[in-house]
């Protein structure tokens, strides 16, 4: 076994702790077993950024008079906007990257699902992609359950939809993360099309000019994100005004940012979406967040 493996890779392989089996795809080829456990040994951990406490304005207000504007509100469910308190917490820089993925699912008796092995196997050869540029790209084909249990594997959790939000445009609304400037390729990787729909992703830590006013990473673009509500059409209309939740159930999960194939619109800080939380999808992943130890009174 590489030295080259990080400990909680080592663990997991020794012990089988990792994924539960009901995550596992079909056991991979030797070849690609090969590329994948060299992916997940390059897995490097995204430093976490402090959000401090305090109001900061979510949601949008009501545009009926410039359909096509990128201040008009996506749909109905971003509306009314408000002020909201939230706690100090903290949330990672960058988006979890596949080589930390791989580390996650990759055990002796889970391996990881067939879509991404597919896929991986797929930019490998055919496209010659690298195991070092596939390490760096964004997790994606991920479950919420799965997003879910590898931030608390990590003593961390997914960060509630409101604390995405002000982590994506800071306490003031800003409409993009980066701010008020229509998208373009130096911000965020969106508006990408393959004829076989083969992600065309950007590294994790890469779109410099594109970071929120947190020095966040992709908080638009590269893949959108599950968040930990679930998600409520109408609950902006009646969430609380301190550290909102959520609703207490529902059929979809919250998923915020927009992908590396979204048109401009879905990149706004503010466009709500959900989908259903076990779908896997070549658009989703996720980031980890936590809880300050000194939450506001």
């Amino acid at each position: 076994m590489s030295s080259r493996l990080p400990l909680f890779i080592l663990c997991a392989l020794l012990t089988g702790i990792g994924a539960p089996s009901a995550m596992a795809g079909s056991k991979p080829a030797p070849d690609l077993a090969r590329h994948l456990t060299a992916i997940a040994a390059l897995a490097k951990t995204s430093p976490a950024l402090p959000i401090p406490a305090g109001p900061f304005l979510i949601g949008s207000k009501r545009v009926d008079n410039d359909p096509y504007g990128l201040w008009t509100q996506f749909d109905d469910t971003e509306l009314p906007q408000q002020r909201v308190w939230l706690d100090a917490y903290e949330i990672d820089r960058d988006e979890v990257s596949l080589a930390e993925y791989l580390a996650f699912l990759y055990t002796p008796t889970a391996f990881p699902p067939d879509e991404l092995q597919k896929l991986i196997w797929h930019v490998i050869t055919v496209h010659s992609v690298s195991d070092e540029t596939l390490a760096r790209w964004p997790a994606l084909y991920v479950t919420w359950p799965e997003a879910d249990a590898f931030c608390r594997s990590h003593r961390s959790r997914l960060p509630t939809e409101a604390e995405w939000e002000k982590a994506a445009r800071g306490a003031d609304g800003a409409l993009f993360p980066w701010g008020e400037t229509a998208p373009e390729s130096r911000l965020a990787m969106f508006g990408q099309h393959h004829v076989h729909e083969i992600p065309i992703l950007a590294a994790v830590d890469s779109h410099q000019d594109g970071r929120s006013p947190y020095g966040l990473h992709h908080m638009a673009g590269n893949v959108a994100e599950w968040v930990q509500d679930w998600f409520g059409f109408d609950y902006y209309a009646y969430m609380p005004e301190k550290n909102p939740q959520g609703p207490a159930s529902g059929r979809y999960r919250g998923v915020r940012g927009g992908s590396w194939k979204s048109m401009p619109i879905m990149l706004r800080t503010a466009t709500r979406s959900g989908s259903e939380p076990e779908k896997r999808s070549a658009t989703v992943g996720f980031r980890c967040a936590r809880s300050s130890a000194r939450p506001h009174p």
